[in-house]
């Protein structure tokens, strides 16, 4: 488990690296509360955006991008909510991205998706 949590928290910090390059403020790496986790979540602008990384070493697992499915968005809108709900932030527009990592170390391809998906409730 250790060793998956510092792979993890490798590619989580170069997502915040690659997301601070387009002009975003990160606020927290690794959110967490009873809803769940949140990988980053960072300022862009007025938006609040709230980051999920996922990281795959080759294709035959899919595409990082595809593996936000329904479930994860549903835990991700609950602890957006919390944590909004927590810092009192209601009037901030909000949105949540994902950025995706593929291959191998040291030869990574870096895509964002903004406004990935909607809040699920």
């Amino acid at each position: 488990m250790e060793n998956k949590r510092s792979t993890g928290g490798y590619y989580e910090q170069m997502a915040g690296n690659y997301l601070e390059k387009k002009g975003y403020q990160i606020l927290e790496y690794n959110y967490r509360c009873r809803f769940g986790e949140i990988d980053i979540i960072a300022k862009d602008g007025s938006y609040l955006v709230f980051c999920e990384v996922k990281y795959r070493s080759s294709s035959c697992k899919g595409n990082p991008l595809e593996a936000v499915d329904r479930k994860k968005q549903q835990v991700l809108s609950k602890c957006a909510l919390y944590y909004v709900t927590k810092q009192g932030l209601f009037d901030d527009p909000c949105r949540f991205d994902v950025v995706g990592i593929s291959g191998k170390t040291g030869d990574e391809s870096v895509q964002l998706i903004q406004n990935a998906f909607d809040y699920v409730g």
